[in-house]
C-alpha cells in the first residue's frame, strides 16, 4: 500500500507553475500586472515565437532592492497584500505566485533599480535561484523570460502554434491596457510593432481598442453605457449591433480595475444583445464595473480572471438593463457602415426579460390605410401602414429640400427613391446617404409593437371571415394543439381539426393578412426547438417571447418587391427613428446602411 509522503519543494513549485502559468499569455499577464501594481507610467512588452522563446517586459515603476528581489522569487511573498482577510484587495496581484512559478518553468532574469538606488540583477533557472549581482539600467524593472516550459516539457508540447500563442498574449495586453488608460503601452511581436498607445483618458483608449475589434476604423455607433444599482456602478461603451464578432474576444470586461473573463458578466452581455444580435454572434463592448470590495471575492482562481459576486443577480440585472436601455434607441444613432458589417448567419433571437424600454406613441395622421382582405372587421394599424400601391419605384416625391431636414430630429433624412422595389434611398440633413431594407425595417417595427402589446396584455386578435384549415405533419399539428392556450396570448386562435389538420380562427391584427400555412409551420418549428432545449432551458412558451414574436413579425412585414409611395417611405423612416432596436431586424441583420460623405469619397477614390 502506498504511503503518504511530503512532496519536495521543487515538485511543489512545478505544480504551482502549472496552475498559474498555463501558456505564454498567462506569464505576460502576470508580469504586466506586476508593472501596473508598481506604479508604472509606461510598459513595454516584446515577444518572440509566441512568447515561448522570449518574453521581455520592462517598466518605469518603483523598482526593487536586492533584498526585495530575493523575496520576489519566493512563493507567497508579496508587497501588495495588506489586508489578511482578503477583503480589501486593491491591486491586481496579491498571491505571490507569479514570479516563482515562471522561475520554476523557464529561465528568468530580473533587473531592477529603485529611484535613489542601484540596479541589481537576479537569475532563476528551472527553480534554481542564483545570487543577485549588480548591473546597470534605468529606473524601474525589466523581466526577461526565456525558453518557457523548458523545465516542464509536458506542458510545452500542448501549446499551440507561435501565431496562436502570440494572439492570446496580445489579447491579454489589450485587456490590461484598457483597464489602465493612464499608462502608455507598447507591444512588439517578433520585432513587429503591434500596439503603441500613449497615456490617454478612458474614452480615447476604449475608442482606439474597440476600433481594432470593429475592423480597423473607429465605430460610428459607439454607445455610452452608464448605470447604478444597489451600490454597484457600471460604465463604459458598447458597439451597436451592426458590429459583432464570432467569438467573445471583442468583449473587454473590467471589475474594480481588474480585467476579467467572468461568466456572469458574459452571460449578461449576451442576454442584453439577444434582441438585436443574431444567434452565434457576439457583441463588442468595453464595460467597467465598480463593486464594493466586501461584495466581491477575487480569490477564486490562481489566474484571477474569474470572480465571485455576493449578489450575482443584481450584477446581471444591472448589465442587462443598462445595455438594454443603450440599445433601445431608434435607428438614427446606431447606423452601420458597410466597412463594419461581417458575414451573417440567419437565426432567430431568444428573449430574456430585460428592463422594458418605453414605446413612443406615433403622431396622428402619419398612418396610411392598409387593405383588410379576408377580415370581418377593421384592422388595427401596424407600425407603418403601407398600401399596395403601384407608384414608380424610383419616383422622387414632392417635399421640402433635404437640406432643411433636421438631422437631430430625423437622422434618417428624407426618402428620395425606391430601387429594386426593395430598398429605400434617403438623404440625411448632413448629406449622408441612407439605404434602407424595407422588409427588414418593417419586420423590426412590427416586432416591437407586437412585443409592447404582449407586455401590456393587449395583443389584438383579428378573426378571419372564413377560418383557414391548414394541413401539417401530425407531430406539428399535435404540438400546436397542445400549446393552443399559450398561443392565444399572442392573438393566434387555433383548434384541432382532425388528424393532421389545424383550424386557424384568428391572427394578431398587426400581422395584416399573413400566409396561414407558413405562419403555423414556423410557430410549430419554434415550439419544437423549445422541446429540444429541454426542461432545464425553457419554462413554457413565454420564456421565448421574442423568438415567437420574431417569427410572427416576419409574416406581417412588407415584402421585398413591393412598390412604395413617397409618403409610405417617409412614414417608414420616421417610425424607425422612434422605435427601439430599429437598427437591426428580428434576426440581427441591419435594417439600413448610412454612408457619410467621406466614406462615399473613399469609395470613389477621391480620398
Amino acid at each position: 500500500m502506498p504511503t503518504i509522503r511530503r512532496l519536495s519543494e521543487h515538485v511543489v513549485n512545478r505544480i504551482a507553475a502549472g496552475e498559474v502559468i498555463e501558456r505564454p499569455a498567462a506569464a505576460v499577464k502576470e508580469l504586466v500586472e506586476n508593472s501596473i501594481d508598481a506604479g508604472a507610467r509606461r510598459i513595454q512588452v516584446s515577444l518572440a515565437a509566441g512568447g515561448v522563446a522570449r518574453i521581455d517586459v520592462s517598466d518605469d515603476g518603483v523598482g526593487m532592492s536586492p533584498d526585495e528581489l530575493a523575496l520576489a522569487v519566493q512563493r507567497h511573498c508579496t508587497s501588495k497584500l495588506t489586508d489578511e482577510t482578503l477583503v480589501q484587495v486593491a491591486t491586481l496581484g496579491f498571491r505571490g505566485e507569479a514570479l516563482p512559478s515562471i522561475g520554476a518553468a523557464a529561465r528568468l532574469c530580473i533587473s531592477s533599480r529603485p529611484k535613489g538606488g542601484e540596479a541589481w540583477r537576479l537569475r532563476v533557472e528551472g527553480g534554481l535561484v542564483r545570487q543577485a549581482e549588480p548591473c546597470s539600467g534605468p529606473y524601474g524593472t525589466q523581466v526577461l523570460v526565456e525558453d518557457l516550459f523548458f523545465a516542464t516539457p509536458a506542458r510545452r508540447k500542448f501549446l499551440k502554434s507561435a501565431r496562436v500563442e502570440a494572439g492570446h498574449a496580445e489579447l491579454a495586453v489589450r485587456r490590461l491596457a484598457l483597464s489602465a488608460p493612464e499608462i502608455a503601452f507598447r507591444l512588439e511581436i517578433d520585432d513587429r510593432l503591434v500596439l503603441d498607445l500613449p497615456r490617454q483618458d478612458r474614452a480615447t483608449r476604449v475608442s482606439a481598442l474597440l476600433a481594432d475589434e470593429a475592423g480597423g476604423a473607429a465605430p460610428n455607433g459607439l454607445l455610452p453605457v452608464e448605470g447604478l444599482r444597489d451600490g454597484i456602478g457600471l460604465s463604459g461603451f458598447a458597439c451597436g449591433p451592426a458590429v459583432h464578432r464570432a467569438t467573445v474576444g471583442g468583449q473587454f470586461l473590467v471589475v474594480n480595475n481588474r480585467p476579467v473573463a467572468d461568466p456572469v458578466l458574459r452571460t449578461a452581455v449576451r442576454v442584453a444583445y439577444r434582441q438585436v444580435l443574431e444567434q452565434g454572434r457576439h457583441a463588442v463592448v468595453a464595460l467597467f464595473l465598480d463593486v464594493p470590495p466586501d461584495r466581491l471575492d477575487v480569490n477564486v482562481h490562481p489566474a484571477k480572471t474569474e470572480l465571485r459576486f455576493a449578489d450575482p443577480a443584481a450584477v446581471r440585472a444591472l448589465v442587462i438593463g443598462t445595455l438594454g436601455r443603450g440599445l433601445a434607441g431608434g435607428a438614427g444613432p446606431v447606423g452601420a457602415s458597410p466597412a463594419l458589417l461581417s458575414q451573417r448567419r440567419s437565426a432567430a433571437s431568444i428573449w430574456y426579460p430585460p428592463e422594458p424600454a418605453p414605446m413612443l406613441a406615433r403622431p396622428a395622421g402619419e398612418v396610411l390605410a392598409m387593405e383588410t382582405r379576408g377580415f370581418a372587421e377593421p384592422v388595427a394599424p401596424p407600425p407603418v401602414e403601407l398600401a399596395l400601391g403601384d407608384a414608380p419605384s424610383a419616383r422622387v416625391p414632392e417635399r421640402a429640400p433635404v437640406s432643411r431636414i433636421d438631422e437631430h430630429q430625423h437622422p434618417l433624412g428624407a426618402a428620395v427613391a425606391q430601387v429594386l422595389d426593395t430598398y429605400v434611398i434617403a438623404v440625411a440633413g448632413d448629406g449622408s446617404l441612407v439605404l434602407v431594407d424595407q422588409h427588414a425595417a418593417h419586420e423590426r417595427l412590427t416586432h416591437e409593437h407586437l412585443r409592447a402589446q404582449f407586455l401590456d396584455g393587449t395583443i389584438r386578435a383579428q378573426r378571419l371571415l372564413i377560418p383557414e384549415v391548414v394541413d401539417l405533419p401530425v407531430r406539428d399539428a399535435a404540438r400546436l394543439a397542445e400549446h393552443a392556450d399559450s398561443l392565444s396570448a399572442f392573438g393566434i386562435e387555433i383548434e384541432p381539426f382532425g388528424g393532421r389538420s389545424v383550424l386557424l380562427r384568428a391572427v394578431p391584427a398587426l400581422l395584416g393578412n399573413p400566409d396561414p400555412a407558413a405562419l403555423l409551420r414556423d410557430l410549430a418549428e419554434e415550439l419544437a426547438e423549445d422541446e429540444l432545449a429541454g426542461p432545464d432551458q425553457v419554462n413554457g412558451l413565454h420564456t421565448r417571447l421574442d423568438a415567437v414574436i420574431a417569427r410572427m413579425a416576419c409574416h406581417g412585414s412588407i415584402r421585398a418587391g413591393r412598390k412604395l409611395t413617397g409618403a409610405e417611405m417617409d412614414a417608414l423612416l420616421r417610425d424607425m427613428e422612434r422605435t427601439p432596436r430599429a437598427a437591426t431586424c428580428s434576426h440581427g441583420r441591419p435594417t439600413f446602411l448610412k454612408l457619410s460623405r467621406a466614406e462615399i469619397e473613399r469609395m470613389f477614390g477621391r480620398r
